[in-house]
């Protein structure tokens, strides 16, 4: 196999399991992202602005190995965010998404240390081609900068993405029942969210569609016991 298609397990089992920390104010898009790094074996933290995403850094001492931030929000904060993380000594891979950037919000982002800018809702296999083809050298520092993102996401990688899957679901289930059956609203929110957007990204469009309407009625503190029970049976359990 060539070392273009190292598959992204073996590269990050060469090192500690890699630290990401995403920052996004929608909990749903911050779930995707989130949930889709967890499934490729990241140690993922999350934060809803720049004040938390800041403190988070500080509280792990900076030793993050990926920082991915949404563009949203008041202008100039997610750039400002990347080049404080640089001045006070992060040398974590950063990297933008933005659902509808203009062309020099996205220039700020590159300008401000960002690998690249992402449509969202973010796209597996673009996310994990990118992440395989540029951060392999030193945190901070793109290999491979001239190549487009995403063009050869093997189907091995995807094998493996869909084995992550099936092997996390029992797990993510049981989160989303444990949540209804407490009387949890945001950690039924939360869990449903997180596996809305890996089941949405991975071709699971059932389950994603079933997990986004038990996260909208948890955030509106229903708690939707018949939509818990049809996931289960959706997802095979």
């Amino acid at each position: 196999m060539s070392s273009r298609t190292v598959d992204l397990s073996s590269r990050l089992a060469q090192r500690p399991v890699p630290t990401a920390l995403v920052v996004d104010a929608d909990a749903a898009d911050r779930a995707l992202v989130a949930g889709l790094l967890r499934l490729t074996g990241w140690d993922v933290r999350e934060a809803a602005g720049t004040r938390e995403a800041l403190a988070l850094a500080r509280r792990l001492d900076l030793d993050l190995d990926l920082v991915v931030t949404d563009l949203a929000g008041p202008a100039g904060e997610a750039p400002a965010l990347l080049r404080r993380l640089r001045l006070v000594g992060c040398r974590a891979h950063l990297l933008a998404v933005a659902a509808d950037a203009a062309p020099h919000e996205r220039a700020a982002a590159l300008e401000a240390g960002a690998l690249a800018c992402l449509p969202k809702p973010v796209d597996a296999g673009l996310l994990l081609g990118l992440l395989r083809r540029r951060t392999a050298g030193p945190r901070g520092t793109a290999s491979d900068a001239g190549d487009p993102p995403g063009e050869d996401v093997d189907a091995e990688l995807m094998d493996r993405l869909q084995q992550l899957y099936a092997a996390a679901l029992p797990s993510r289930l049981t989160a989303i029942a444990d949540g209804a059956r407490a009387g949890d609203a945001p950690a039924l929110a939360r869990a449903s969210a997180t596996l809305a957007g890996t089941s949405a990204q991975l071709g699971h469009p059932e389950v994603a569609a079933v997990c986004r309407a038990i996260a909208q009625d948890a955030r509106r503190g229903v708690l939707a016991h018949d939509l818990v029970v049809e996931l289960a049976a959706v997802a095979g359990s």
